[in-house]
Formats: structure tokens, C-alpha cells, sequence
């Protein structure tokens, strides 16, 4: 090969080597190979919800041969079907970033949702917070299943109400302090004593918003009357804005084998299995239920995120029937996989009924979740 310094480098034949059109595209495969690189390891302000896996609460913990609920101290039941808790896999917090191709492949993809980071995770938080908030809030959901489900088939499940916090700006900040305890409650009548959670949440319920109650208050080992002045809950009925830390005394040991899965919105399904176990029968009836919703101590189910990414993983996973707390109803519409049907529930009973009504074909009178 020779050089001429009036050409481009050339070979013996005279062709170019670099022409306009070779230079276009070498600057165009670097641009997108650093376009590429950037999508792999940038990582955008947002946060991702897909399907996570679902788990059957009356079969045995992932990768185990160990039931992931046991029962000790009173007679079980076997059963057949399946109760599967679902739920969200998120990534874009902190110590697991999302990066730039995963929120594009989110817009394009039809069961995930891609929202601010803010939307999802307090930016205050770190990784330690977000897994130590996650893991309490399952302990918590764990221990209201195991409450709910006794008292709904009849158990005397006595119980000390702990205050572990007070909301902010609520009707009790500033007159609760956490480590009390709430032994009694008067609003227009003689006090009533608290010995469970389903008390208190009855009393209120009845209670209009803006009453003054008188709370019976043990702290330092005296008893001593708070009066409080109630929030509304939205439903007639009243709130203290108090966060309750219970102390149980359980007529049966009720284990969980659960791994890797935290938040509180297992609640309802455990709940369920719970009750599945301990009633002759199945309450499925063969049949694969998957479902979502908080519990709390007397059975109420409170609505849950990511009900759309729940539906489309209990669809995968074979469910025929989808249990959903009623405050999530609006969420559900336009986001019901074909072949799944979702019923509406407001407390256990509702749930338990569900089902019943599920076994015995009379499921014409169901709550749907949208309405049909």
C-alpha cells in the first residue's frame, strides 16, 4: 500500500478506506453503544412494580418441604385447593436501582407500572430502613392473622392493647405515650373494657366523629382517664390515631415459614389459611383463590398497592378467583386478566362467605370487584 498526500489513505487500487458514508456509520455504532451502556447503568428518578410470585398459604414454603403455617394446640384439618397470597416485586429504592432500560421495558409492558422513586419509597429512607420497615409490618400482619382467624371461629383470644405510636397531628398526639395501655374506653355510657382489639374497634364504629371519649390509660402502673376528642374514619365512625402494639395471649401456637416476602398486605390470605386449617373441610373447594388486603386485629381488611401487578400474578399462577379489599375496587377496573374473577371483601367474614359461597356454586350473589 503507498500514501498520496493530496488523498485519503488509499490501497493499491485507488478505493478509499475511510469514505463519508464508512465514517456515518462508525460515529453512529459508537453513539448507540454509548447509548446502550448508558441505559444499562443509569438510573432514572422512578420506581417499578411488576408481578412479584404468589405463595400458597396452605402448602408448603418456597423451596421447602416445611408448611408455611403450622398449628400446634388444637386439632387440623386436611384440605385441598389453594389460598395464594400475591405479591409486588419493586425495584428503583434504595440499594436496588432501577436502571434506564428496566423504566423503558416498564412503559412498554402491560402489567408493570413505572411511577416516581418518590412515589414508592421515602427518600429518606435507606436500604436498612425500607427492609426493617418491611420486615416489622409482616410480623405485625402475622400475628393480626393469627387473631383474626381465632376470634372469627369463635376463640377467646385475650389481648392487651400496647400504644406503640401516636399519628401525626392525630386526636391522641401528644396524650398517648408509646408503651401504654388502653384498658377501657367510655364514649356516652359507662366505660367498657378493652380485653381485645375487636372491642375498641366496635366502640368506635358506633362512636360519631368529633365525640369526646374517655380512654382508661395504665401507664407507670397506674390508671389514668385521657379524654380524647375523635377523628372521622371516613365512614361514620370514629378514629383515635393511635398505632397499637398488641399483646396476645393465643389459645394455639400458630407458626409461618416466610422468607423474602415483607409489607402487611399477606394479612387476608394467612388469615384464610388459618381458618382453611382449622375447619373440617375445604374452604376452597378445590378450587385455586388467590388474594390481597391488610388485616387488622378485629378482621377489618384495609386496602393494599399494586393490586394491578397482584391480578396479573395470580392469573399466571392458575387462580381462578381473586379475594380483593373493597377499598381497592376502583383500581381493579380495566385491570382484570381474562379468566379471573374478583370478589370485593371488607372484613374475614366477607372473605370466609366468599368462599363458601365459591364451593357450594351460589356465587351469583357475589360482590364483584368491578361491579358487572
Amino acid at each position: 500500500m503507498r500514501l498520496r498526500p493530496d488523498h485519503p489513505a488509499v490501497t493499491d487500487d485507488d478505493r478509499p478506506l475511510l469514505t463519508p458514508r464508512t465514517v456515518t456509520a462508525a460515529v453512529a455504532g459508537a453513539v448507540t453503544f454509548v447509548l446502550a451502556l448508558a441505559m444499562l447503568v443509569i438510573t432514572p428518578p422512578y420506581a417499578i412494580q411488576s408481578p412479584g410470585p404468589t405463595v400458597d398459604t396452605l402448602g408448603d414454603a418456597p423451596g421447602t418441604d416445611v408448611p408455611l403455617i403450622t398449628v400446634e394446640g388444637t386439632e387440623t384439618y386436611p384440605t385441598d385447593g389453594e389460598l395464594r397470597l400475591t405479591t409486588v416485586s419493586t425495584r428503583g429504592g434504595p440499594g436496588f436501582p432501577a436502571t434506564a432500560a428496566q423504566v423503558v421495558g416498564g412503559w412498554l409492558s402491560g402489567t408493570t407500572t413505572v411511577m416516581p422513586r418518590e412515589a414508592a419509597f421515602d427518600p429518606e429512607q435507606t436500604r436498612e430502613d425500607v427492609e426493617q420497615e418491611s420486615t416489622l409490618q409482616m410480623s405485625s400482619s402475622q400475628t393480626n392473622a393469627t387473631v383474626a382467624a381465632l376470634t372469627e371461629l369463635g376463640y377467646d383470644v385475650p389481648t392487651e392493647l400496647r400504644v406503640a405510636g401516636t399519628s401525626p397531628h392525630g386526636p391522641t398526639t401528644g396524650l398517648l405515650e408509646e408503651g401504654d395501655t388502653l384498658v377501657s374506653i367510655a364514649a356516652g355510657a359507662g366505660p367498657t373494657e378493652l380485653t381485645s382489639f375487636a372491642v375498641l374497634s366496635d366502640v368506635l364504629a358506633d362512636t360519631p366523629p368529633g365525640s369526646t371519649v374517655t380512654l382508661g390509660v395504665e401507664r407507670a402502673g397506674e390508671e389514668t382517664p385521657v379524654e380524647v376528642v375523635t377523628a372521622d374514619d371516613g365512614d361514620g365512625g370514629s378514629l383515635l390515631g393511635v398505632m397499637i402494639s398488641p399483646e396476645v395471649e393465643l389459645p394455639v401456637d400458630v407458626g409461618f415459614a416466610i422468607e423474602n416476602i415483607g409489607g402487611p398486605s399477606a394479612g387476608l390470605m394467612l388469615t384464610l389459611g388459618i381458618v382453611d386449617m382449622l375447619t373440617p373441610g375445604s374452604l376452597t373447594g378445590g378450587a385455586v383463590v388467590a388474594g390481597t388486603g391488610t388485616v387488622d386485629l378485629a378482621g377489618d381488611v384495609g386496602p393494599i398497592g399494586g393490586i394491578a401487578q397482584k391480578l396479573a400474578g395470580a392469573e399466571r399462577d392458575g387462580a381462578e378467583w381473586f379475594l380483593a379489599p373493597v377499598e381497592n375496587c376502583d383500581e381493579v377496573t380495566g385491570a382484570v386478566p381474562d379468566g379471573l374473577e374478583v370478589v370485593a371483601v371488607d372484613t374475614v367474614s366477607d372473605a370466609v362467605a366468599a368462599l363458601e359461597a365459591v364451593t357450594e356454586g351460589r356465587t351469583g350473589d357475589l360482590e364483584r370487584c368491578p361491579a358487572p
